[in-house]
């Protein structure tokens, strides 16, 4: 075929699988110009904030993001990982990448990862794979319960780069895996394996989920009876006791009423109910972030003991570890089906 191509046409590359892992995204640093930057890029989304743009713009750019870039560089800054000087997130996302390029290397699949706000972005991502030969591309949201806000505009900014290339290349997005058996039983295990850990039994255990305004909800989003979905599934794996595992909601932001009940309020409520001993953790993510490392296993434990709680124990997200990746693998191995 390179013998019919026109004089300077650049070769073309052998043919690739790739697989794309998504994720919501991370300031480059802690200053306030960084998070202000990424703050403003995610805040601008309208599949996140539903609110009238000519309403929404006066209050983003002279309100918010004057104030809460300060705010959350402190946050982050208390979980900045200083020996990569990144965030924890995009650590935790190249670990899980650098893993399942390595578990599918043998087929000659391409692996990478991208974020939907900040570096690497989406786009940047997808224009490499494409230049190396990916001719099909396995978007793969980390998300294990679909939300618009998550699952829908990570996909959205893959379709926005996608519109601009001469030679599109075919794509597929994994669905949510809320209720997979294999996630159901990964998790489970995780959370069995974190409690068996502690030198204290939880009174309860918590799964936190990423809050949304309850006005998603009723515009059609399912992301609420998922949440509850997985929690019941483990629980039922477990074989725990209804009140043993609960659900609650965390990180709302805002003036309107979001998904109860809160993650907070149920942490200050918790101690005066005499449960003292308390284990939680954040099903909604597949790997440790702000809202798990910052706002969970710090605030959420100082806010507990404070009410007068006793014990405090957070179990991290399934992260890069050997069963978070033999599911993340047995997944995208499910979704390339017909292409391997």
């Amino acid at each position: 075929m390179s013998a019919h191509l026109p004089p300077n046409h650049p070769p073309v590359p052998q043919q690739k699988i790739g697989v794309l892992l998504l994720n919501l995204g991370t300031p480059d640093a802690t200053d306030y110009w960084s998070v202000r930057r990424y703050l403003k890029e995610f805040l601008s989304d309208p599949r996140v904030i539903e609110t009238n743009k000519l309403l929404w713009w006066p209050i983003l750019n002279l309100v918010i993001l004057s104030f809460r870039p300060q705010k959350s560089g402190h946050a982050y800054a208390q979980i900045w990982d200083k020996e990569k000087n990144e965030s924890p997130l995009r650590v935790i996302t190249r670990e899980q990448t650098e893993s399942l390029a390595e578990r599918l290397g043998g087929d000659g699949v391409m692996v990478d990862f991208a974020m939907r706000y900040g570096n690497p972005s989406t786009r940047s991502v997808l224009e490499k794979m494409q230049a190396a030969g990916c001719q099909k591309i396995l978007l793969v949201p980390l998300y294990p319960q679909y939300s618009a806000t998550t699952t829908a505009t990570a996909n959205d900014k893959a379709f926005d780069a996608l519109k601009t290339m001469r030679w599109q290349p075919a794509v597929r997005t994994a669905p949510a895996y809320f209720d997979d058996p294999k996630y159901i039983e990964t998790l489970g295990n995780s959370i069995r394996d974190g409690v068996a850990a502690l030198d204290f039994e939880p009174d309860v255990v918590i799964t936190s989920y990423h809050g949304m305004p309850v006005e998603y909800l009723k515009r059609g989003d399912p992301y609420h009876c998922q949440c509850y979905k997985t929690t019941r599934l483990v629980r039922e794996y477990l074989g725990w006791d209804k009140d043993k595992l609960m659900v609650t909601f965390q990180s709302r932001f805002g003036p309107t009423e979001w998904l109860q009940p809160y993650t907070d309020k149920t942490l200050e409520a918790l101690p005066g109910q005499g449960k003292k001993k308390v284990a939680i953790l954040a099903p909604a993510f597949s790997a440790d972030c702000i809202e798990t490392l910052e706002e969970i296993a710090m605030g959420g434990k100082d806010s507990f003991m404070e009410a007068g709680g006793e014990k405090f124990a957070y179990i991290p997200c399934l992260n890069a570890s050997p069963g978070g990746m033999d599911f993340i693998e047995s997944m995208v191995r499910r979704e390339l089906a017909g292409w391997l």
